[in-house]
């Protein structure tokens, strides 16, 4: 965890860990209108009630916050993986100037290999595809490095401890 931690920290990702039960409410202190979020997997944490699901192409371009499930936290580099959705989880963790991802403790793995190594089946099954998201959005392209070009300016990882999904 605190490798994880250290790395996010160190590639621009702001980590606040809370117990479970203060997940919701950490969200809503985080989360900065207009926001978007895609539906939580955990029956005991949910979004702020002005997050909205299932945004429309213009609540997503009004949209300061988008809010997201992370199905993993890779220690090593400090990257967080989310799985695409049938409700489009991507562009909720792609628009918005700020991306807070949702991560279990138990989801924290060492390394890139376990990680893709425990999505292998839904690669297979689902033809699901996952974002892995190292820090805010950076590009050097046209010179100098510019943050939020291609994505979010700020990430920000809430960390939880307990049984994940």
């Amino acid at each position: 965890m605190d490798r994880f931690c250290t790395r996010s920290r160190t590639v621009g990702v702001d980590v606040t860990r809370v117990p479970r039960e203060d997940v919701s409410a950490t969200l809503a202190e985080l989360c900065e209108p207009p926001a978007v979020g895609a539906p939580l997997p955990w029956t005991d944490v949910s979004l702020p009630e002005s997050a909205t699901t299932m945004p429309t192409p213009a609540e997503l371009e009004d949209a300061r916050t988008g809010i997201t499930a992370a199905v993993s936290g890779v220690a090593d580099y400090g990257s967080v993986l989310i799985r695409s959705t049938p409700d489009g989880v991507e562009p909720v963790s792609l628009f918005p100037d700020r991306h807070v991802a949702v991560l279990c403790e138990d989801d924290v793995v060492p390394d890139m290999a376990t990680a893709i190594g425990e999505q292998g089946e839904a690669f297979r099954e689902e033809a699901a595809s996952l974002i892995v998201a190292t820090g805010p959005s950076a590009t050097a392209d046209m010179g100098e490095l510019v943050t939020g070009a291609h994505g979010p300016k700020e990430v920000h990882v809430v960390l939880f401890g307990g049984e994940g999904r």
